[in-house]
Protein backbone atom coordinates (compact mmCIF):
# COMPACT_ATOMS: atom_id res chain seq x y z
CA UNK A 1 0.00 0.00 0.00
CA UNK A 2 1.18 3.39 -1.03
CA UNK A 3 0.51 4.95 2.84
CA UNK A 4 2.32 2.48 5.30
CA UNK A 5 2.34 2.33 8.73
CA UNK A 6 5.95 3.82 8.91
CA UNK A 7 5.22 6.66 5.95
CA UNK A 8 1.84 8.18 8.11
CA UNK A 9 4.25 7.78 11.34
CA UNK A 10 7.25 10.25 9.28
CA UNK A 11 4.56 12.67 8.11
CA UNK A 12 2.91 12.91 11.81
CA UNK A 13 6.37 13.12 13.17
CA UNK A 14 7.18 15.97 10.99
CA UNK A 15 4.13 18.09 10.83
CA UNK A 16 2.18 16.95 13.95
CA UNK A 17 4.90 17.18 16.46
CA UNK A 18 5.02 13.66 18.23
CA UNK A 19 4.39 10.44 16.60
CA UNK A 20 1.35 9.84 19.06
CA UNK A 21 -0.29 13.45 18.11
CA UNK A 22 -2.19 12.11 15.28
CA UNK A 23 -5.31 14.40 15.61
CA UNK A 24 -3.60 17.31 15.21
CA UNK A 25 -4.78 19.37 12.04
CA UNK A 26 -1.11 20.06 10.93
CA UNK A 27 -1.06 16.18 10.72
CA UNK A 28 -3.56 15.51 9.24
CA UNK A 29 -3.41 18.34 6.39
CA UNK A 30 0.20 16.68 5.28
CA UNK A 31 -1.59 12.67 5.81
CA UNK A 32 -4.24 14.44 3.62
CA UNK A 33 -1.90 16.23 1.38
CA UNK A 34 0.41 13.07 0.94
CA UNK A 35 -2.96 11.12 -0.58
CA UNK A 36 -3.84 13.54 -2.67
CA UNK A 37 -0.28 14.00 -4.56
CA UNK A 38 -0.80 10.27 -4.68
CA UNK A 39 -4.24 10.18 -6.08
CA UNK A 40 -3.45 13.40 -8.53
CA UNK A 41 -0.64 11.26 -10.03
CA UNK A 42 -2.57 7.89 -10.64
CA UNK A 43 -5.54 10.11 -12.14
CA UNK A 44 -2.85 11.37 -14.34
CA UNK A 45 -2.27 7.92 -15.23
CA UNK A 46 -5.92 7.06 -15.51
CA UNK A 47 -8.29 9.67 -16.34
CA UNK A 48 -11.26 7.35 -16.67
CA UNK A 49 -11.29 6.33 -12.83
CA UNK A 50 -14.09 8.24 -11.63
CA UNK A 51 -14.04 6.82 -8.19
CA UNK A 52 -10.80 8.02 -7.36
CA UNK A 53 -11.78 11.39 -8.98
CA UNK A 54 -14.61 11.55 -6.44
CA UNK A 55 -12.36 10.64 -3.71
CA UNK A 56 -9.85 13.21 -4.88
CA UNK A 57 -12.16 15.50 -4.39
CA UNK A 58 -13.63 14.37 -1.15
CA UNK A 59 -10.16 15.03 0.31
CA UNK A 60 -9.57 18.49 -1.02
CA UNK A 61 -12.54 19.67 0.33
CA UNK A 62 -11.40 17.85 3.90
CA UNK A 63 -7.89 19.38 3.50
CA UNK A 64 -9.59 22.56 2.79
CA UNK A 65 -12.07 22.78 5.82
CA UNK A 66 -9.23 21.72 8.22
CA UNK A 67 -7.03 24.41 6.76
CA UNK A 68 -10.05 27.15 7.31
CA UNK A 69 -10.41 26.29 11.18
CA UNK A 70 -6.73 26.66 11.60
CA UNK A 71 -6.52 29.99 9.93
CA UNK A 72 -9.53 30.91 11.98
CA UNK A 73 -7.92 30.02 15.06
CA UNK A 74 -4.03 30.68 14.57
CA UNK A 75 -2.76 32.21 11.63
CA UNK A 76 0.80 31.63 12.39
CA UNK A 77 0.57 27.54 12.32
CA UNK A 78 -1.86 28.09 8.97
CA UNK A 79 1.13 29.85 7.75
CA UNK A 80 3.71 27.65 8.66
CA UNK A 81 1.86 24.57 7.35
CA UNK A 82 1.13 26.33 3.95
CA UNK A 83 4.83 27.10 3.57
CA UNK A 84 6.03 23.80 4.49
CA UNK A 85 3.84 21.65 2.27
CA UNK A 86 3.83 24.04 -0.21
CA UNK A 87 0.08 23.89 -0.96
CA UNK A 88 -0.75 27.24 -2.41
CA UNK A 89 1.82 29.21 -4.67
Amino acid sequence: MYLSAETKKKIITEHGGSEKNTGSSEGQIGIFTHRINFLTKHLQENPKDLSTKRSLVNLVGKRKSLLEYLKANDIARYRAILKKLDIRR
